[in-house]
């Protein structure tokens, strides 16, 4: 077997965080019960990780190497994989004795979704994401949108719960109304019992004398509805905005996932943003940057008067202060940038080529 800090992608001074979020990260990646699982590498990793873990192991294990147990012990073990002290939180082995362990429960829940209730499994709603396009300018002030969406959403006859209004609520036949039943599965780990929700009551220990005619019990209709969301001021392009509970809702009053809107800026045909400066160009003549001038120069705002100083040179660049794109965590606002950029007439009049010809002279003289 490779060196289990080269299985965990670690070097050998990592930190035991390093060595944990390592082993998290490949664990969902190869467990078994996924698609495209490797039910042998999944055993590595683990047996890496029940290792490097545990302080003592680890320092037997750097001293003796995969040999560390029976050079340890003086050669009376061997140097087999002990899964003890491994957690298994949620499962059961053969003699029925339940595991704890927070640690694996995290892991559960990471690799198939959900959340836990009452000691069982649950799914809780589909999050839903979707894209919208704003303009350069809503981006600088902020816009409320209206999104329409065609999701999964509480019956609205039985305000999720899944029975006929004025139906009795009784205790769930198949659970006993604890809301969990128990699964034996085998695995190359062994036999376990794995506690999962009621499929007769979803999980809530209670079914309905009579189910929702509109729902058929599940609590759950497809419907439009049209959510409303604020997009702030200085909102990077790419950016996603959360909205908690707005995704789709889960079977009997599971909880609803989130919404997640991604926010596009159109490109603005004048203005370009740099973090919160905003660029702009403006053209001005030969004279006007030799003599100096004011000049009309637009931004987000409108039209503001700029100094434009004698001998400015193509190029150089100006600022306009607080003129730019609020600052989306903090007060205040970047600056309007102008570049200037010096017209040179490429035909000139005899008497404009008069003129120059003296300023040259005067400058060589």
């Amino acid at each position: 077997m490779a060196n289990y800090y080269d299985i965990l992608g670690v070097g050998k001074n990592a930190s035991d965080d390093e060595i944990k979020k390592a082993y998290r990260r490949l664990a969902h990646t190869h467990h078994p019960d996924k698609q495209g699982g490797d039910e042998q590498k999944f055993k590595e990793i683990n047996e890496a990780y029940q290792v490097l873990s545990d302080k003592q192991k680890r320092a037997q294990y750097d001293r003796f190497g995969q040999t560390f147990e029976s050079g340890a012990a003086g050669g009376s073990q061997g140097a087999g994989f002990d899964f003890s002290g491994f957690d298994f939180s949620g499962f059961s082995g053969a003699g029925g004795q339940q595991a704890n362990g927070a640690e694996w429960e995290d892991l559960f829940s990471e690799v198939f979704g959900g959340a836990r209730r009452g000691g069982a499994h649950v799914q809780r709603g589909r999050d839903i994401q979707v894209d919208m396009e704003i303009s350069f300018e809503e981006m600088v002030r902020g816009v409320q949108r209206t999104v329409s969406l065609y999701k999964t959403a509480a019956c609205d006859h039985c305000s999720g719960r899944g029975g006929e209004p004025g139906a009795q609520e009784e205790k769930c036949a198949t659970c006993g109304g604890s809301g969990q039943v128990q699964r034996t599965a085998r695995s190359f780990l062994g036999t376990f019992t794995q506690v999962i929700p009621c499929a007769t009551c979803g999980g809530r220990g209670t079914t309905f004398s009579k189910k929702c005619a509109t729902c058929g019990g599940d609590g759950r209709v497809k419907k439009d509805e049209n959510i409303t969301v604020d997009i702030p001021a200085g909102i990077q392009s790419g950016q996603s905005i959360s909205l908690a509970g707005q995704g789709e809702i889960g079977a009997r009053g599971t909880q609803a996932g989130d919404l997640y809107v991604t926010v596009h800026v159109r490109p603005h045909e004048r203005f370009e943003r740099q973090r919160d400066d905003i660029f702009s160009q403006e053209h001005v003549s030969f004279a006007q940057a030799a003599l100096g001038d004011k000049i009309a120069v637009q931004t987000i705002d409108g039209s503001m008067t700029m100094k434009v100083p004698s001998g400015t040179q193509s190029g150089e660049v100006f600022r306009i202060r607080s003129a730019g794109v609020p600052h989306l965590r903090g007060r205040g606002r970047g600056d309007h940038l102008v570049r200037v950029i010096v017209d040179v007439p490429k035909k000139l009049s005899t008497a404009q080529k008069k003129l120059i010809e003296e300023l040259r002279s005067l400058k060589d003289a």
